[in-house]
């Protein structure tokens, strides 16, 4: 099947940068790189974040997609390695071996110390205040996500716009959250 000539003219200037061209990019591949992610994870709330985050990783990296190739193959290559990393990440987190859990069994409280907790709460109370600096219509959608844990098409409902446009603002949010972060380690 050919692809539309909108759709090649679209990729070109989504790597020019143009904003309209990356959502029409996203609307067109949302499904496709949603579905393969809901076959992966089997789970639609993991397959929505992993897809966010493709277009995110996609849209920062546009300039090296090569169009000898498919660009719904090379985003599903991206999808695929985000979730291949993040199998990795659960595996590596949850592997110890027989001796170290008869160790840690040995020496571990489950109860958090009293300065574990207060330094929990210093970084949720931090985390809150950079979600504050946010212009509202990023802190709405990432409070609508990630505090109230709506799916994007209820985010969608709430917010009276598409699902198009909150895919889009919950990227660049999740965008601009991550690099104030980034600047104070946390």
């Amino acid at each position: 099947m050919a692809k539309p000539a909108a759709l090649d003219e679209n990729i070109m200037l989504a790597q020019q940068g143009d904003q309209h061209a990356f959502r029409y990019l996203l609307e067109f591949f949302w499904s496709d790189v949603l579905g393969f992610m809901i076959q992966r994870t089997q789970n639609e709330n993991e397959a929505e974040e992993l897809t966010i985050r493709c277009f995110g990783k996609a849209f920062e990296k546009i300039d090296t997609y090569n169009k000898a190739y498919g660009f719904k193959t090379w985003l599903t290559t991206i999808a695929k390695n985000l979730h291949i990393d993040q199998v990795r990440k659960k595996n590596l987190s949850t592997v110890t071996t027989e001796a170290n859990q008869e160790v840690a069994h040995a020496i571990a409280d489950n109860a958090p110390d009293p300065e574990d907790d207060l330094i929990r709460k210093q970084r949720l109370e931090t985390l809150l205040n950079n979600i504050k600096a946010l212009k509202p219509h990023y802190r709405e959608v990432i409070q609508l996500k990630y505090l109230q844990e709506l799916s994007i098409k209820q985010m969608a409902k709430k917010l009276d716009s598409s699902e198009s446009t909150v895919k889009v603002k919950l990227m660049r949010a999740r965008k601009l959250l991550a690099e104030i972060l980034a600047t104070q380690n946390l």
